[in-house]
């Protein structure tokens, strides 16, 4: 238990991570695909999760190497017009996935104790996590997560042993194949799984863990690489739930009715093998594990957001290699931003939707980060000895192929 104890301590902001990314876009992503396509789509996930991991640690191998973020990284060297577009992508960007990460808890937790409508719930969350960010610091932050990340991923993991899912259907799903109208669904599976413009927040975080400097660098790949495991395995977990209880059932439910009926198959599967009793408690923690996933996404994102606008903003003005004031005018004023005027979006009636545009728009932004790490961090003027190596680029390069592919399918479906 103490050599436990002690890992545990070792890790951090990859579990940071992995709970801001595994949340609404993977859930939502995932169960769709899983309804729509069945397990025609595991690959997207476990190859998002290595995709995603490849990226984070270029954003931190970059910081390491600099002593600066990405980000300063961006303004300093990438000109005017990628600053001006990726000011403008934040605001809009935030704006829609707040919304989508509101809807996601009010959705999860209406599924789990349908006292109060999905819009209600929804803004109850986003006044809770404000509050949360506002009033803690980031070791409170972190414990949190470690704690709601291990809780919604076993559970998950108890709920699809009790459905059963066809394990040959499984290893077909993990050859790579695009199934006609699947390229939107794969991009948004593809933008959910492990997160998007959240992965720049991972550089604030390991500053906040005093990791610094190019010794670091084999920590922090084992702190992605834990954080990334336990994504994969959410998101193909989700997945594969959905393939078995919604898979050729019409797609997806409205409202709450997807995860809830997530929620029967696995009371019906466990009450056969342990009794009525059991079903519904494990029904009952299932949709617990699910609210956690959320819950943390939307921590992760008002915690780690606001720095991305703040350390902005700093840049705009020339102030380069100053540290984000989590008391300041400027991270406190975008983290009600990002909790109050989304909530508009909840009135349209249409939770599910927002969410879907939230996935959608996540995804847009990876071929943007795979484009910039491959061309600052192969400049060993830039980041000396940590410049890419063969790995590093070839994930980088596959990556902007990929999205090249699903966009060239997504134009091929639409005639």
């Amino acid at each position: 238990m103490v050599r436990f104890r002690g890992a545990l301590s070792t890790i951090g902001p990859g579990i940071a991570i992995a709970a801001t990314g595994v949340g609404a876009g993977d859930l939502l992503a995932a169960m769709l695909a899983g309804a729509n396509f069945g397990t025609a789509l595991v690959w997207v996930v476990v190859f998002g999760a290595v995709l995603k991991l490849g990226l984070n640690e270029g954003v931190a191998r970059w910081q390491l190497a600099t002593g600066t973020s990405l980000l300063e990284g961006w303004c300093r060297h990438l000109g005017w017009p990628l600053k001006a577009y990726f000011f403008v992508y934040l605001v809009l960007w935030s704006f829609i996935v707040a919304g989508g990460l509101m809807s996601a808890c009010g959705v999860a937790t209406h599924a789990l104790w349908p006292v109060f409508s999905i819009r209600t719930w929804a803004i109850v969350h986003s006044l809770v996590a404000l509050a949360l960010v506002a009033l803690g610091r980031y070791a409170v932050f972190e414990n949190v997560m470690k704690v709601l990340i291990g809780l919604m991923t076993i559970t998950l993991l108890v709920s699809v042993v009790m459905v059963g899912p066809d394990l040959m259907a499984i290893l077909r799903g993990l050859v790579p194949t695009l199934p006609r109208g699947s390229a939107g669904a794969t991009l948004s599976l593809m933008g959910g799984v492990g997160g998007s413009v959240t992965l720049l927040a991972y550089g604030y975080w390991i500053r906040e863990k005093g990791w610094k400097g190019v010794g670091a660098l084999s920590g922090v790949r084992i702190d992605l690489t834990v954080g990334y495991a336990l994504t994969g395995l959410f998101g193909v977990a989700m997945l594969l739930l959905a393939a078995a209880v919604l898979g050729g059932g019409g797609g997806m439910p409205p409202g709450s009715e997807g995860l809830v009926a997530c929620g029967d198959a696995v009371r019906e599967a466990t009450t056969e093998r342990f009794g009525a009793a059991a079903g519904g408690a494990v029904a009952t923690v299932f949709l617990i594990g699910v609210w956690g996933a959320v819950f943390t996404s939307t921590l992760g994102v008002w915690n780690g957001v606001p720095y991305l606008f703040a350390e902005y903003l700093d840049a705009f003005r020339g102030r380069f290699g100053t540290e984000v004031d989590t008391r300041g005018l400027a991270y406190r004023g975008y983290l009600l931003y990002l909790a109050v005027p989304p909530m508009a979006l909840l009135f349209l009636g249409r939770p599910i939707w927002v969410i879907k545009v939230y996935t959608l728009t996540g995804g847009l932004f990876m071929p943007l980060l795979a484009a910039t790490l491959l061309w600052l961090n192969s400049r060993r003027r830039f980041v000396g000895e940590l410049k890419n190596g063969l790995v590093a680029t070839s994930t980088l390069v596959l990556a902007l192929f990929l999205f090249a592919v699903i966009a060239g399918r997504q134009l091929m479906d639409l005639f």
